[in-house]
């Protein structure tokens, strides 16, 4: 005789499978290799207000401009990398986005004018893309409980090279400038490439869930259903449209933060050594390492809920940086910050994985990565503006300000739909 919960555990046991051709070891590796390429794309930037004035530029007025030149070309290109990717073949694109990696690199590196570098940024742009393609195959191969825990470790990825990236280019400061590790820095992408070759093709075609809605318990009994499929097996379109939203509001309240980060360092605490900077930049995402897979396990049945929480904790770590003018308290924000960090990438990975049912996986997080890049493009944009106005505090009220209003448009919402269930569980009919 079947009990109530029998239907939860099958449909737990479909939803984690592992598709044949693609196992843990391998998700590992496309983790590690896009860590390896990521290295000097997200850890050297920071450094742009250093690089430029080798280039001409004394002020590194234009950092917070470039900063965003290869998101800017990144955006355009996603969506239609990712479509080739389901035409042609996920593992083929991604060896592109590793080797255009490459090729970047080693330009920016021996560019001996702004203009030059500008240009190997957009090459960086144009022909990168290695997350969306990396998520891209992943998932072709995964689906569900599965698919989330992988998005979930290849952000950690990103922040494991968040963090290690600039304190190890801050440490190589002193004997190479950040400038020309651009070029030594490039032959990380090659040996992702080379590894990367050895990887199987995933499955090009997904078959529908078998189940059209997905739902968990809260401790008291209650259902909470996250999202509703339609009748193709898909998420519902208001569902995406939410994602697309959410994860623009996201990565531009966190990213407006980054550019002009050291340069509020310096400014508030005199004689901060560039090693010390690359600590407080890393911070939060160490905090994203240690706390990724429990949060994950906590927040997958609720994930707007922690997307709430995500921001709300955004929110009060960016006011904090208004206001630090010490290295605990710059510790403090920042630690504040990462626990916000943590709560919306993990939970976003667990929307993103339940509207990827039904759909090919590289038009849709080619999708999200175009959405993912106009936010961080947006902060750019606000972040130099802020900047040259009003100063380097500017940026990061800007961020607090987006994620108050991403606060109350995620979980007002929410308020009504759970005072209604409250009331008819007090007053049955």
């Amino acid at each position: 005789m079947k009990t109530a919960a029998s239907p939860r555990i099958d449909a737990a046991a479909v939803e984690t499978k592992v598709r044949p051709g693609i196992g843990r070891r391998q998700v590992h590796a496309v983790a590690g290799c896009y860590f390896v390429a990521s290295f000097a794309a997200l850890g050297l930037p920071p450094y742009l207000t250093e690089i430029l004035p080798e280039l001409g530029d004394g002020a590194a007025r234009w950092a917070g401009l470039l900063y965003i030149v290869p998101t800017i070309f990144g955006a355009i290109g996603a969506p239609l990398w990712g479509r080739l990717a389901d035409r042609f073949g996920r593992k083929r694109l991604l060896l592109r986005a590793q080797l255009g990696l490459a090729a970047a690199f080693l330009l920016a590196g021996w560019a001996d004018s702004i203009a030059t570098f500008a240009t190997a940024l957009v090459i960086q742009g144009v022909l990168g893309g290695t997350f969306a393609a990396s998520n891209g195959y992943l998932g072709a191969a995964l689906e569900g409980h599965a698919l989330s825990r992988a998005l979930t470790l290849m952000q950690g990825s990103a922040r494991a090279a968040l963090v290690c990236a600039p304190i190890v280019v801050g440490s190589l400061t002193p004997w190479l400038s950040p400038h020309r590790q651009y070029a030594l820095l490039a032959v990380l992408p090659l040996a992702a490439a080379a590894m990367l070759a050895a990887l199987p093709e995933p499955p090009r075609s997904r078959p529908a869930p078998p189940q059209a809605t997905t739902a968990e318990a809260e401790a008291d009994g209650t259902p909470v259903v996250e999202a509703t499929a339609g009748p193709s097996g898909r998420a519902p379109a208001a569902s995406l449209r939410a994602l697309y939203a959410i994860e623009f509001a996201f990565v531009f309240s966190t990213v407006i933060s980054f550019p002009y980060l050291i340069a509020l360092i310096k400014d508030r605490i005199p004689g901060t050594g560039p090693m010390v900077s690359g600590i407080l930049f890393a911070l939060p995402h160490m905090c994203y390492l240690i706390a990724a897979i429990p949060v994950h396990s906590l927040f997958r049945g609720r994930p707007r809920l922690g997307i709430a929480l995500g921001f709300g904790c955004i929110a009060l770590g960016l006011a904090g940086h208004g206001i630090a003018d010490s290295l605990t308290s710059f510790v403090a924000v920042r630690l504040v910050l990462g626990a916000g960090l943590t709560l919306g990438l993990v939970c976003m990975s667990v929307l993103a994985a339940d509207c990827a049912k039904g759909r090919a996986p590289g038009g849709l997080f080619g999708s999200i990565e175009f959405f993912s890049k106009a936010g961080a493009v947006a902060a750019g944009v606000a972040a130099a503006a802020g900047n040259d106005w009003f100063g380097p505090t500017a940026p990061v009220l800007t961020g607090t300000a987006i994620a108050l209003v991403t606060v109350l448009a995620t979980a007002l919402p929410r308020l009504p739909r759970t005072l209604r269930t409250r009331r008819s569980l007090r007053c049955p009919r």
